[in-house]
């Protein structure tokens, strides 16, 4: 199935992140899904990254010339990062026995990469050539382990999501306040009314 890379799917705030959200509720074997199970779609979604992500990327394109050939590093990075950072959220500290696997990946992704990275106002590298997916992939996943990054890494309650809390008091609940934020606003109301209806009948 086609996905509609739409800007809600970029709602992590750092590619990595809207990477990691590709899998649909984790932690539900009845509903969860992948959104790479067609490796088709890593190209796609890579293309839309490449606009959604530009600040991130320093205007640098995302390069997908063998969809097929990147996934298993693409998943392998994706799984990793979740893990490590899912984990950060929910015990307040980076396990380091998952560091080995985290960063192997990352290594994996940067293995056949040919650029340079971090120069002021390339933080990718140079915005004129593409760069490959599986490399900015990388790279975005290790400039989450800052300390700064990581005390603002949040799950969305709603759709577990993960996503950075950029939010000038560190407060933001929801991966996407049009989305998530509303859902859930719409069942607490739709349980307001089941239980005023319930009283009045009980009346």
């Amino acid at each position: 199935m086609t996905v509609s890379w739409t800007p809600h799917r970029f709602t992590g705030g750092l590619l990595a992140l809207d990477t990691a959200n590709t899998v649909v509720l984790r932690g539900d074997p009845r509903k969860t899904f992948d959104r790479f199970k067609d490796p088709g779609e890593i190209a796609r979604f890579a293309d839309a990254a490449s606009g959604f992500r530009a600040a991130e990327l320093g205007g640098r394109r995302l390069a997908t010339p063998s969809p097929v050939e990147i996934a298993p590093v693409v998943l392998s990075i994706r799984e990793a990062t979740d893990r490590l950072f899912r984990g950060a959220v929910s015990k307040g500290a980076v396990a380091t026995a998952d560091l080995p696997a985290f960063l192997g990946a990352c290594a994996d992704g940067l293995a056949a990469s040919r650029t340079e990275i971090g120069a002021v106002g390339k933080p990718f590298g140079d915005p004129a050539t593409p760069i490959a997916f599986e490399a900015a992939l990388a790279v975005s996943a290790l400039s989450l382990l800052r300390d700064d990054t990581i005390a603002r890494l949040r799950i969305c309650p709603n759709c577990t999501w993960l996503f950075v809390d950029r939010s000038r008091n560190s407060s933001r609940l929801w991966c996407d306040m049009a989305v998530c934020g509303n859902r859930q606003k719409a069942s607490r109301h739709y349980r307001r009314r089941r239980t005023a209806a319930n009283e009045v009948d009980n009346v």
